[in-house]
């Protein structure tokens, strides 16, 4: 019995749509957010789960596999700055939170982002709650 593919197709094929994916990660990284639609993330967040537990062990073979998909300067930020904040997760490293309807075709948007935010963030935060 054959059984069904894994994964969106979002009406590419499959070329293109590897490569939405690895420019999406590039980007992600960099902002450590998207907005984008529904299904699209569902499908992106596959895959940068996949990469952050990658660079969690950060070994020669998991820095190359990486290396094999994205540019050097996103697997150093993934790998030195991204991964540390995810030591103590299994897994559950994005969060989507719904927008509503994109007014031209109703589309439903989502935000995806990190769950764990950076540092910078956490410190002024603190530094707020101090003066109240």
């Amino acid at each position: 019995m054959n059984k069904q593919k894994r994964g969106r197709k979002f009406s590419m094929e499959s070329g293109p749509r590897k490569a939405l994916m690895k420019t999406w990660v590039v980007s992600f990284v960099a902002k450590e957010r998207i907005q984008t639609t529904e299904a699209k993330a569902k499908e992106f967040r596959r895959f940068i789960d996949r990469f952050i537990t990658k660079a969690k062990k950060a070994d020669l073979a998991n820095r190359r596999y990486l290396l094999r998909f994205l540019t050097p300067l996103t697997v150093k930020k993934l790998i030195d700055v991204i991964a540390p904040r995810f030591q103590n997760r299994s897994g559950g490293f994005t969060r989507i939170m719904k927008l509503g309807q994109r007014k031209s075709d109703g589309a439903k948007m989502v935000i995806i982002e990190l769950v764990e935010k950076s540092e910078k963030k956490k410190i002024i935060k603190k530094a707020k709650k101090e003066k109240k």
